[in-house]
């Protein structure tokens, strides 16, 4: 059974940062891509980063590039999100999915974790 399990949020300062990570089991994670993505109230869940199988192939949404940082450890199968300069507008639930380009196409999602910034 596939279980995503997403954590590190909290409530912070605008210009602070948090690292995110979700924690995958019940697949092969070294061979899926991930993504992160998130939902603010009101809003439809949006694309903010994925990352290859391997780690080589990274891309991210205009909103958060330069300020978020994704990766994995195949060996820990955990994906990370490091996130810096943190804005307002990046108060969201983040939550962690296997992709497809930038599609999620994992079955289920995960409880989220709760990003707040607070100008």
């Amino acid at each position: 059974q596939v279980q995503l399990v997403e954590s590190g949020g909290g409530l912070v300062q605008a210009g602070e940062s948090l690292r995110l990570s979700c924690a995958a089991s019940g697949f092969t994670f070294s061979s899926a891509a991930m993504g992160w993505f998130r939902q603010a109230p009101g809003k439809e869940r949006e694309f903010v980063a994925r990352i290859s199988k391997s780690g080589g192939s990274i891309y991210y949404a205009d909103s958060v590039k330069g300020r978020f940082t994704i990766s994995r450890d195949n060996a820990k199968n955990t994906v990370y999100l490091e996130m810096n300069s943190l804005k307002p507008e990046d108060t969201a639930v983040y939550y962690c999915n296997t992709v497809l380009g930038i599609t999620p196409v994992g079955g289920s999602w995960g409880q989220g974790t709760q990003v707040t910034v607070s100008s």
